[in-house]
């Protein structure tokens, strides 16, 4: 698998989800904060304003996706005057309560202009979070632009349908849609980062051909007896000009991020299959089964065995 393709797939936990919901003018909506989660908003029709913690009010209009990685609490309204009556609305309300649902929401008849929101939110395991997605902004906005970013107006447009008209087989795509609206829109974001803004971090690091590269070899063969030099020769770098690389874009040296890695794909294992501790140590790179046990606990503060019991 790929950096990002992992990344999700060890970060999310539980299912995540959805709601389509109709609003008209006029209305407010607090969304509070929900701590290892991340959330979304999507404008399927009509506008709107979000107000973000700690920051001015952003309008926004039918198309525009917004992503909220750690969960920060926000608010939606028809107009920057009705923020300040906007209800609280938290994870177990109408709109979250059911892995997707078609509600509407009318506050005041239907005089007013109306709003179609997609809203929607992955549940995370913060002992699990890589740190990719540790340094990613508490609001990530990226607007409507017509021709452009079609794989995610696509996404956005085939969750939509499902969760407004559930029908067979939604039950199994709409885990699958919301997957791969996280996979869009974290890919667009990291490849839209203008460049002199991207001197160092991970948007750096996945624009780095090198890095990448390296990155791709441990994900692929985390169990691999790998070194900082042959590491360096998968990136097709020397071995000082790349370890010093990898450790400025990334916040950890090679080896380091290698280790956490394999410890998070033990875990990963532990929780998700019966494999015998031994072959589970030999796929993260360890030759005994003692010496992984050793490095697990440290990581983890408790045996591999006791892990997966409590999990």
């Amino acid at each position: 698998m790929d950096v990002l393709s992992d990344v999700i797939a060890v970060t999310r936990a539980g299912r995540a989800r959805s709601a389509h919901v109709r609003w008209h003018a006029p209305w407010g909506q607090e969304f509070t904060s929900v701590p290892g989660s991340a959330g979304f908003q999507v404008v399927l029709q009509g506008s709107c304003w979000l107000l973000p913690p700690d920051a001015e009010p952003l309008q926004l209009g039918a198309g525009d996706v917004v992503f909220l990685p750690h969960g920060s609490g926000h608010t939606l309204a028809d107009s920057p005057e009705s923020l300040a009556t906007a209800p609280a609305c938290g994870p177990g309300d109408h709109q979250l309560s059911e892995p997707y649902a078609s509600d509407t929401v009318d506050r005041s008849g239907d005089s007013g202009p109306v709003t179609t929101v997609l809203c929607g939110a992955y549940q995370l395991d913060p002992s699990r979070a890589h740190p990719l997605l540790l340094t990613l902004p508490d609001l990530i906005h990226l607007p409507a632009d017509p021709g452009h970013r079609p794989e995610l107006s696509s996404a956005v447009q085939l969750l939509a349908t499902e969760v407004e008209n559930p029908r067979l087989g939604t039950d199994a795509a709409v885990p699958a849609l919301l997957d791969t609206l996280l996979l869009y829109i974290l890919r667009l974001w990291f490849s839209e980062q203008p460049s002199q803004k991207t001197d160092t971090g991970w948007a750096a690091a996945l624009n780095d051909p090198s890095v990448t590269a390296a990155l791709h070899a441990i994900h692929q063969a985390p169990g691999s007896p790998w070194t900082v030099a042959g590491l360096a020769a998968e990136a097709g770098l020397s071995r000082a000009p790349f370890a010093r690389r990898f450790a400025l874009l990334t916040g950890q040296p090679p080896l380091a991020y290698l280790t956490w890695w394999r410890m998070t794909t033990a875990a990963r294992l532990l929780r998700t299959s019966n494999a015998p501790l031994r072959s589970i140590a030999t796929q993260v790179g360890y030759t005994s089964e003692f010496a992984f046990a050793g490095a697990f606990k440290r990581t983890y503060g408790t045996a591999p065995g006791a892990y997966r019991r409590a999990s």
